[in-house]
């Protein structure tokens, strides 16, 4: 067993119960203080660890990584040094780290610049996303956006069952966590109107996604097979696609969503190594009818995930609108990556590729407002008495994500954003 999950490691730093970065998750994430550039870090506790800091002490040789790769702005320097390098620095944080390891606590704690209070740091978008991939993955919210907008029984596309569906999304919008997002503008087509208008949306609405990343690239022309995507796989992440359900329903038909998606996507600041997720996997859902050749798998690629939505009014506090699990997807990450690849196209370190809405079987469960609401027949009340349908200006929308079991517990910690005015 690898060492670095055992549910019986502690960490001589202080970890609350019921936190979501114990010894045991190691992620990886970039900030900056006030005075320092940004740099490479990863979190235990409520301690931010700055790796550059840690190199530049001593505490990271012998594992052949220069200190200069945790002093950039991006992980993508780091995760292009592969999947095994990034799996040995884990493993020697541990060793830091662990409760026994009474040297490092005594060197590192006389030092002012490796450690810092979550709180004090400001946290950075992880990685430049060169290409961002949206599928479409999730069967009950498939499902239920086609019982919507055709009939039940066509609720699926003759193809969905067939291939994970996506489409090429714009990765100049991710952002990070704590990034306020303005109200998109642009065509809608009033029900009582026979022509579109220009307006602000109306139906603003949040996906609940997963992301994850690619750590190593590939070249035009070869494919990724279902055995092999997890190499290329690094990490994961929460992911918030805001969608403009207005602007959507207008423009979508023939190519899909364009303005409706791109004017902010938000994501969680820590990438959870699949390493950190392993205790976690379970079997995903049974496919019918048989997948074609080439998305066949073994093993189990899905994870037991929770995955929570809030919505909190200005001035007012959270209400949980949601409560799903990544477990419920169709399509897995080595399908996805694998259909990505299929025809050749080539995949870049840093890549992000978002798993489309995380819908569970029950209403509690479906993971966007579109389907919560049921298209405005079914609004949420908030504890100040108003109701929500879709998102409402000053409203912040917080996601939150966590795997759990039995002594061990890995999260993702939070994506939030707030929903501004247009301008």
């Amino acid at each position: 067993m690898d060492k670095t999950i055992n549910s019986s490691l502690r960490s001589w730093l202080p970890v609350e119960k019921g936190s979501d970065f114990p010894i045991q998750n190691i992620p990886f994430g970039i900030f900056r203080t006030g005075v320092n550039s940004p740099h490479a870090a990863t979190r235990i506790g409520n301690t931010v660890i700055d790796l550059f800091a840690l190199a530049e002490h001593g505490f990271l040789e012998g594992l052949g990584i220069n200190p200069g790769i945790f002093n950039f702005k991006y992980l993508n320097p780091l995760f292009e040094l592969g999947k095994q390098s990034c799996r040995a620095l884990r493993k020697q944080l541990v060793l830091i780290f662990e409760d026994q390891n009474t040297a490092a606590r005594d060197r590192i704690m006389s030092e002012n610049d490796i450690l810092f209070d979550e709180p004090a740091v400001h946290m950075l978008l992880p990685v430049k996303a060169g290409d961002y991939t949206d599928f479409y993955s999730s069967l009950e919210h498939a499902t239920n956006v086609g019982i919507m907008f055709r009939d039940p029984a066509h609720a699926l596309l003759p193809n969905w069952k067939h291939l994970p569906v996506g489409y090429h999304g714009r990765s100049s919008s991710i952002v990070v966590s704590g990034t306020s997002i303005h109200r998109p503008k642009g065509q809608i087509k009033p029900a009582d109107s026979e022509m579109p208008v220009f307006s602000p949306s109306r139906e603003l609405d949040f996906e609940l996604e997963i992301a994850f990343i690619t750590g190593k690239k590939t070249a035009l022309g070869s494919s990724v097979s279902t055995a092999d995507a997890e190499d290329h796989i690094i990490g994961m992440l929460l992911f918030n696609d805001l969608s403009a359900r207005d602007i959507q329903r207008w423009e979508y038909v023939p190519l899909g969503p364009f303005l409706s998606k791109n004017f902010g996507s938000l994501v969680s600041p820590w990438v959870v190594t699949l390493d950190a997720l392993e205790p976690f996997r379970i079997p995903g859902p049974v496919q019918e009818p048989e997948v074609l050749p080439y998305l066949k798998f073994k093993g189990d690629h899905n994870f037991d995930i929770h995955l929570d939505v809030f919505i909190q009014p200005e001035g007012q506090h959270e209400t949980r609108v949601c409560h799903s699990n990544y477990k419920f997807m169709y399509w897995n990450m080595a399908q996805q990556l694998a259909h990505q690849t299929v025809n050749g196209c080539n995949i870049n370190v840093g890549d992000l590729y978002a798993s489309g809405t995380v819908s569970g079987p029950t209403p509690d469960a479906f993971g966007s407002m579109l389907e919560i609401a049921w298209k405005g027949t079914k609004p949420v009340k908030m504890p100040d008495g108003t109701e929500r349908s879709f998102i409402n200006d000053h409203d912040t929308i917080i996601m939150r994500g966590y795997c759990e079991k039995p002594g061990l517990r890995v999260g993702f910690g939070e994506v939030v954003t707030k929903i501004m005015p247009a301008v």
